[in-house]
């Protein structure tokens, strides 16, 4: 990101990096802020890392939009992504899948990228390991309303 005179934000130029090259966390959220408001960015949004899950001990709880933490919704919180957003998550352990809003900040644990509900992450598989390797891309409603009205069966064998 660079700015003109004005001070706007100009996209595609260059973000300010560290001493080491890399981009600057600001620059980065910068970037994500500014993505996020673009038209047909948003699916445009990825990222790798570490998902883990939690449940029963928010469940109730109020999250970040204002609603009760619901751990049999498909749900989950991220640090940056707009609340009320759909991003999709496939494991890269099983190349399973699940399409999930946006209702809460987190994951507050180092290295970990999203926190998912209980029920998306039974979907994935991850519920007993409790954490796995994810890419996680934004999707628009319309495609997460689609998916999210697809039957799913969930047993509790595992």
């Amino acid at each position: 990101m660079r700015t003109d005179a004005s001070g706007d934000a100009k996209h595609g130029a260059s973000a300010p990096t560290d001493p080491r090259g890399r981009i600057s966390r600001a620059a980065h959220l910068t970037h994500l802020t500014y993505a996020a408001g673009v038209k047909g960015h948003a699916s445009r949004f990825r990222q790798l890392g570490l998902a883990s899950w939690y449940g029963r001990g928010f469940h109730g709880r109020r999250t970040a939009n204002g609603e009760r933490f619901d751990m049999y919704a498909m749900t989950a919180a991220h640090r940056t992504l707009p609340l009320g957003s759909y991003v999709r998550v496939t494991s890269l352990t099983n190349s399973k899948s699940v399409v999930v809003r946006i209702n809460d900040r987190g994951p507050y644990m180092r290295g970990r990228v999203i926190d998912l509900s209980y029920v998306a992450a039974t979907a994935l598989g991850m519920h007993r390991a409790g954490v796995t390797k994810v890419a996680i891309e934004r999707v628009e409603k319309p495609e997460a309303e689609r998916i999210a009205h697809r039957p799913m069966h969930l047993t509790t064998a595992g």
